[in-house]
């Protein structure tokens, strides 16, 4: 008995020896644990510290920092994240996980409701900016509020299903999204450096604004498939507030001073008093917009409805398992995404070119590859197409904005661009529809070739105006030197006639 008792004593002796040890092992993998975590958080935190004072120096480089340039882009930024974040939310909600042909029905009727309502808006939006140069960092402050009130009223709506309030307020979100983009590019000239051109300026922007877009999407879509649409939307609300907060800091010269007279009529713009430079680019990048309109649509639906050749083949087994929908269509906005990137590079390298060939070229690109498209259509014509749709629009629209902004006096200069923001929005949804509609057709060539054929017609019909507007300016400095060489023989002739008397000019 006394045997027995000693060896459960010794039993009982290892059993807690080991249960201490183990113990002493689970403190010693926490705190290895603990470390680390701490190791990898300060390791995270100290690359995150870098990566901010590279971004920073980048955008105070060349005087950014003293004029106001930098926080405007560092505030732009932050804006195109957040709206990013929008984008992935409500697309989530409304386009996917539907039918194709319902997914057809929900973009026609989105692409509707944005329409009409900038046909009704664009008169307004741009005079009413105007009238408020002196405040316009308050407007863009309440842009950025606005949206974070309707980000608030969506998210209530995620969960109940409430379509209608998701339309209204993802109207509402793009068109204060617009006025927004209308005040930037207004104040842009005042916060403008010396040694720093237009061009390369809204280059600067439009760089730092798409890469913030493209790191937002992919976590966008990490948060939504993790925490779901309405918390992306609250995450978006408490931004565009914060942001809201740093558009009220921005530097006071970028508010003008009202130089009108009191009770001065206001001055209204439209396409026919925006001067001809002006109006070829915006003829030029409406082009260019319906083109990227049409084939973001029109290749959606063509891949999704497997009516492209990669994806037509009768056989599965006979088709390319890389290039199946999914990767078709990452791939297609990897393209896009890079166009876009490589828009914004470009037009800071010409920046000491004229602007208005920059337009006419981009356009001239535009065509010649939905032509080669047409003719030879694949999987990588179908990648370049959309990489040259995206660059095409990048680099027009910046060339455009510095055209604007060095043509179009600041008294009218927010009236002009949201002119110019709405006509582009519409040819955009024009192409979309378009796109849509031909894409019921199932068929890439049908689709290509019409749009190659528009957008030859668009390029002729502009180098045929250039081309007879400098002969008529050049028909008329001639005739004005004629003018004048003939008024200076007869005074010649006059001098030299002694019959004629000499006559004094003061009278």
């Amino acid at each position: 008995m006394e045997g027995g008792w000693e060896r459960a004593r010794e039993v009982s002796r290892r059993f807690a020896h080991g249960v201490a040890d183990a113990g002493r092992a689970c403190v010693r993998a926490g705190r290895a644990t603990a470390g680390g975590t701490a190791r990898a958080g300060r390791v995270t935190a100290t690359g995150a510290r870098k990566v901010g004072r590279a971004a920073r120096r980048l955008t105070y480089a060349g005087g950014a920092g003293r004029t106001g340039l930098g926080r405007l882009i560092e505030l732009s930024a932050g804006n195109s994240a957040c709206d990013a974040l929008v984008t992935v939310a409500l697309a989530s909600t409304v386009f996917f996980g539907v039918p194709v042909g319902e997914a057809r029905g929900s973009v026609a009727l989105y692409l509707v409701i944005t329409m009409l309502p900038f046909a009704l808006l664009a008169p307004f939006v741009g005079p009413i900016l105007d009238r408020f140069r002196s405040g316009r960092r308050y407007v863009m402050a309440g842009t950025l509020f606005g949206r974070g009130l309707l980000c608030f009223a969506m998210a209530a709506a995620v969960g109940p299903g409430d379509l209608p309030t998701l339309f209204i307020g993802a109207l509402g979100v793009l068109v204060l999204s617009k006025a927004y983009n209308v005040s930037r590019a207004a104040i842009m000239p005042s916060v403008l450096p010396a040694d720093i051109t237009l061009v390369s300026a809204n280059a600067r922007v439009a760089l730092f604004t798409l890469v913030s877009a493209g790191v937002l999407v992919p976590v966008g879509a990490g948060l939504t498939a993790w925490l779901g649409s309405a918390a992306v939307l609250r995450v978006a609300m408490v931004a565009f507030l914060l942001l809201g907060v740093v558009a009220v800091r921005l530097p006071r010269h970028v508010d003008s001073p009202d130089l009108e007279e009191e009770g001065a009529a206001p001055r209204w713009r439209t396409l026919l008093k925006v001067g001809p430079a002006v109006a070829e680019a915006v003829w030029a990048n409406v082009a260019v917009r319906v083109f990227s309109g049409f084939l973001l649509f029109f290749l959606l639906f063509l891949v999704q409805d497997r009516a492209v050749p990669w994806l037509a083949v009768e056989e599965p087994w006979a088709r390319d398992p890389f290039f199946d929908i999914p990767k078709t269509i990452a791939l297609l906005a990897g393209a896009a995404g890079l166009g876009g990137l490589l828009g914004a590079v470009v037009a800071n390298w010409t920046r000491n070119h004229a602007p208005q060939v920059i337009v006419l070229i981009t356009l001239a690109v535009t065509a010649a590859t939905t032509v080669v498209a047409a003719i030879l259509f694949g999987v990588w014509t179908a990648l370049a197409i959309s990489l040259v749709a995206a660059f095409a629009q990048e680099l027009g629209k910046l060339a455009l904005d510095a055209i604007v902004q060095r043509e179009i006096g600041e008294e009218v200069r927010s009236s002009t661009f949201g002119v110019v923001e709405a006509v582009l929005q519409l040819a955009w949804v024009s192409g979309g529809l378009i796109g849509l509609v031909l894409s019921l057709t199932r068929s890439s060539t049908a689709g290509l070739v019409t749009l190659a054929a528009a957008l030859v017609a668009a390029l002729g019909w502009l180098l045929f105006s250039r081309l007879r507007r400098v002969r008529a300016t050049e028909e008329d400095l001639r005739r004005r030197r004629a003018e004048a060489a003939a008024h200076s023989d007869q005074h010649r002739t006059d001098a030299l006639d002694p019959t004629k008397p000499l006559t004094n000019p003061n009278g």
